[in-house]
């Protein structure tokens, strides 16, 4: 590490591929060979070469990762600023700036006119505030789905398709909830799915999931792409809190070991391996905030021969790193680095259930990656069915070391109590959560968790069943389910919420 303070005007000096320096939280690094090696390629990087990126790198990385990735000699020291705009270094704790920002002010306006979270009656309704309160580039990051985004709506009106068979004269003055998630307590049958970059939502991100969850004793899944670091959430979590561990596959598997083993021996209790992405999928909403963004293509990509992507979106840019070589095989190299459970996430078919069982895995997720990946994928509730029938025809279903989760396109416990009643352990929920913290921080993050219980408890009672083992296949009618164009009533609020796709446009008229 350098041992005088790097000057602005030596940082300008380092703005191209040859030769890049960028300035985070006030202390220059020298990121020219970790081009090349950065997970979202080097065009992002490059977009700061020789500038302050702080901003830009707070958004979307924990805070110390960058230290993590660079060895002492990159590392090169504090920045400072000339004496006639600041007589201490950026490196310093910056003071509370005496004006806010247009951002800052506009972001204070809208948590003034944010109805009281007492109005938020339903998971719907975070939507309806998040829609307002996030910027364009954050909403269209989280609500983007793949192509026609025909899947990420028929995750959610799949369950509009099974009906209840409801018991009567049960004694349900008390009613239980609570489930074993791979052998884990939990006080609702759903966990918190992964969601990567949560701090474009919110200032602490994933924290929030991280604290609300623990609080209502509901299971959190880190994501690989969170904004905060893993040992934030860790150390976040109350004592005995259960947090599971989705994981994007590097190419580089020593990397992918190390991660693995980190999160084993930090007491981390089932590995959900996401299978379903090769590639990530074309996400137009997002693809298009790049598009319509006239800041990207600087002069600085220029200099370094690096013409940057201006449609590939927040969420291809921060995949690169993910191995589109991932295969069955690669099951034994998982079982000889952790003891962990594996379950796969993103099986979308019967045949591979089966193969997954076979291969003894703890268990698969039916996901269709919330309708981000292949759109015109089923729906997990309508996989759910095929899976659990062909499961049974091999005798590998029911088995107390082999379970089935689903997640996309839940907003009520009405969906949650469908899919257990059709054989699933549990549902993975995310945008809903995103939504509740993007408007609310923690606090709605357990009003969440509240709303959830209290629709449990309600509809448990309404259904005769007073626990978990009770919600059996008898209680639903499902023979509608794989009928795509089958009549029922519209769900007002779920397409009140909805953001129609909007096509490109001419230019205003000069």
């Amino acid at each position: 590490m350098s041992s005088s303070p790097i000057t602005l005007e030596e940082l300008s000096k380092h703005a191209t591929k040859e030769s890049c320096w960028i300035v985070v939280h006030g202390k220059t690094y020298d990121v020219t060979d970790f081009l090349d090696e950065h997970p979202g390629g080097s065009k992002i990087i490059l977009r700061y070469a020789g500038k302050d990126a702080t901003e830009a790198y707070s958004e979307v990385h924990p805070p110390n990762i960058v230290t993590e990735h660079l060895t002492p000699a990159q590392q090169l020291g504090p920045i400072t600023l000339p004496a006639s705009t600041s007589s201490s270094s950026l490196a310093a704790a910056p003071a509370p700036p005496a004006e806010l920002s247009p951002e800052q002010l506009d972001r204070l306006v809208l948590l003034s006119r944010r109805p009281p979270i007492d109005n938020i009656l339903s998971l719907h309704d975070f939507e309806a505030v998040a829609t307002e309160m996030l910027s364009r580039s954050a909403y269209a990051y989280y609500a983007s789905a793949a192509d026609d985004e025909i899947t990420m709506r028929e995750n959610h009106l799949a369950y509009a398709r099974v009906f209840f068979r409801p018991r009567i004269l049960i004694d349900v003055s008390t009613v239980d909830f609570s489930t074993t998630i791979l052998g884990q307590p939990s006080s609702l049958p759903i966990y918190i799915t992964a969601t990567a970059l949560g701090k474009l939502g919110h200032p602490d991100g994933e924290l929030n999931l991280t604290r609300g969850a623990g609080k209502h004793g509901v299971i959190q899944m880190i994501p690989t792409l969170a904004s905060c670091s893993f040992d934030e959430m860790i150390d976040a979590a109350l004592e005995g809190q259960t947090q599971f561990l989705q994981l994007y596959v590097n190419k580089d598997r020593e990397k992918t070991k190390s991660i693995v083993q980190h999160a084993e021996k930090r007491g981390i209790k089932g590995l959900f391996i996401t299978v379903d992405a090769p590639q990530l999928g074309r996400r137009e909403k997002d693809m298009r905030q790049k598009f319509d963004d006239t800041t990207d293509g600087s002069a600085v990509q220029t200099k370094g021969g690096d013409k940057v992507e201006k449609n590939q979106g927040a969420a291809r840019a921060i995949s690169s790193f993910i191995d589109p070589g991932l295969s069955w095989k690669d099951l034994d190299f998982f079982k000889s680095i952790t003891n962990m459970p594996i379950v796969l996430k993103g099986v979308q078919c019967w045949e591979d259930a089966v193969l997954a069982a076979e291969a003894g895995v703890a268990g698969v997720v039916l996901s269709n990656h919330g309708g981000r990946q292949l759109d015109g994928s089923r729906s997990g509730l309508e996989v759910l069915v095929e899976v659990v029938r062909e499961l049974k025809a091999r005798k590998l279903f029911p088995n107390p070391k082999f379970e089935i989760y689903i997640d996309g396109g839940v907003r009520r416990a009405t969906d949650v109590i469908k899919a257990v009643a059709l054989g699933a352990t549990a549902v993975g929920i995310g945008r809903p959560f995103i939504y509740a913290y993007s408007s609310y921080g923690q606090e709605g993050v357990e009003h969440a968790c509240q709303i959830l219980k209290d629709e449990f408890t309600m509809n448990m009672r309404l259904i005769g069943a007073r626990t978990i083992k009770e919600i059996v296949p008898a209680m639903v009618d499902a023979s509608a389910l794989s009928h795509h164009s089958a009549s029922v009533p519209s769900d007002r609020l779920f397409e009140a919420n909805y953001a129609s796709l909007e096509p490109t446009r001419l230019r205003a008229k000069l």
